[in-house]
């Protein structure tokens, strides 16, 4: 299809506009990155107004008349499928911004620096109190925005397709009460009954070991040194593009495998912003789709990959290498003791991959409940020691390993359900893999990760935002998301290993 100058001329000139707008994204991002890597203590006023300004001339950009006027003039019937996609979700992002006040974006973004200080303080100070403030006026600055954006429909919706704008919520809360039927009996069965799992790890790990150990593990995997970097943070992240994606970890001296999965969890997300299209850098087909579907990525590299049997043995004698103490660990040990179920653990990023998603439900109700008045903001510790010892049968001693563990409110509401959505779509991503590779462990135990991030790169990385959500998982898969892959992997997996 070949569309008229004229159509021609108004595609290349909203592609020009929207550009400036990913540029701008990309800039206030890696001042978020600066922020939780390098930047002094100090400097956290300065970049509070920084990023302020910032998201205020995004959302100008993203909301000009001129934007109007170019995704007006585009004749939408003369375009390919790949430019009509460029079209639709860029009129998404305008239409949902548009009713969005620019003074209530930057009196988000401020609040949003604040309350990221405020977090840290009363974590550290184990004092929900000293933030609840925050919570709530970030609370009433997202419903606001929330109403702005369509009036007539729950905020708690609205805020969801923030995330996830082309996946129902209903098949979210679908997926989360097959997960609540198979998990919580399946985790009391392996704590009353399950074999006892080696220790295998039980000395002091310096941190420039581990650092060392995670670049190995990076290395291994293919990550580019001229596009990446690892560095150390409070709370593993990773942002970048396709020509810079960036990861972070965390290191703890009693438990290097802590360090080591987070990594390997990070590089899956720098993996999709890497197999991005160079050629469709800040342009919708250049950029990722979700977050469930990048949580996807890291969570098939971390469970998929480095917690499988294979991948202890291939890279045990790195471990060995880097590690004191560690000459008599075998790779049995090493892959129980990475993937041993942990029901007394409070701590989400800590949790194992049977638990983990129970921690995800809880705030995810929490959230619900909050956005929609249930309980109030100074409920939420104790509501979360409730809801904690229902699913799990512990209760958090303090506020720092109960509400106050996690980052994301100090930024945003309803984002954690991406966590568990990736878990899912991994678990079905890696049924497809298995289905088209002879041999996956064989190929992981070699080392040969290349054929794996490529099938990756094809069937999920290289679309971009070329389809929704719910289209891309049933291109890359041949079905529609389905908690059953996962559940068959989670009880299959831990049966076996805990002799059940």
């Amino acid at each position: 299809m070949s569309s008229t100058p004229e159509t021609a001329e108004a595609y290349d000139d909203l592609l020009s506009q929207y550009k400036r707008i990913s540029n701008v994204d990309h800039a206030s991002g890696y001042l978020m990155w600066d922020q939780h890597v390098m930047m002094p203590n100090g400097g956290a006023p300065a970049r509070a107004e920084q990023q302020s300004a910032l998201s205020a001339v995004h959302h100008d950009l993203l909301t000009s008349d001129d934007l109007a006027a170019a995704l007006d003039a585009v004749d939408e019937s003369e375009l390919d499928g790949e430019e009509k996609a460029v079209v639709t979700e860029i009129r998404r992002q305008h239409e949902r911004a548009a009713n969005v006040p620019s003074d209530l974006v930057e009196d988000l973004t401020k609040a949003q620096a604040e309350a990221h200080e405020a977090w840290q303080e009363a974590k550290e100070n184990d004092d929900f109190d000293t933030f609840a403030p925050h919570l709530q006026k970030l609370l009433d600055l997202h419903c606001e925005r929330a109403e702005h954006i369509d009036p007539d429909r729950d905020p708690f919706e609205v805020m969801f397709e923030d995330r996830e704008p082309h996946l129902p919520l209903s098949k979210v809360e679908e997926v989360f009460s097959d997960l609540r039927e198979t998990l919580i009996p399946l985790i009391e069965n392996v704590r009353e009954n399950g074999d006892d799992l080696p220790t295998p790890f039980t000395s002091t790990y310096p941190e420039n070991a581990q650092h060392e150990l995670s670049q190995a593990a990076l290395d291994a995997f293919g990550y580019p040194e001229d596009r990446g970097r690892l560095d150390t943070s409070a709370h593993p992240f990773t942002f970048g593009t396709q020509f810079d994606a960036r990861v972070t970890t965390r290191y703890h001296d009693d438990d290097p495998l802590d360090a080591l999965m987070a990594t390997i969890h990070e590089f899956g997300h720098a993996s999709y912003q890497l197999g991005l299209p160079d050629d469709k850098y800040a342009t919708p087909l250049g950029e990722s789709v979700s977050s469930g579907i990048h949580e996807s990525q890291s969570r098939y590299w971390e469970n998929h990959v480095g917690r499988t049997r294979a991948f202890w043995e291939f890279f045990l004698p790195e471990v060995k290498s880097h590690l004191p103490d560690a000459e008599d660990v075998t790779a049995e040990n090493a892959y129980a003791a990475a993937n041993r179920i942990k029901p007394d653990n409070l701590i989400r990023v800590e949790a194992d991959e049977a638990t983990y998603h129970l921690h995800i439900i809880l705030r995810f109700e929490i959230e619900r409940q909050l956005v929609a008045g249930e309980i109030d903001v100074e409920d939420v510790p104790e509501v979360w020691g409730d809801t904690f010892e229902e699913y799990l049968g512990i209760r958090p001693d303090s506020d720092s390993e109960g509400s106050l563990q996690d980052i994301h409110w100090s930024s945003w509401f309803v984002s954690f359900q991406n966590y568990t959505i990736g878990s899912v779509f991994a678990a079905q991503v890696d049924a497809t893999i298995r289905e088209e590779f002879d041999d996956v462990d064989g190929m992981i135990r070699e080392g040969d990760f290349a054929p794996l991030w490529e099938w990756l790169t094809e069937n999920v990385h290289s679309h971009g935002k070329r389809y929704p959500t719910d289209e891309l998982i049933e291109e890359a898969t041949g079905e529609p998301l389905t908690a059953e892959y996962f559940t068959e992997y989670v009880t299959e997996k831990f049966e076996d290993l805990y002799g059940l």
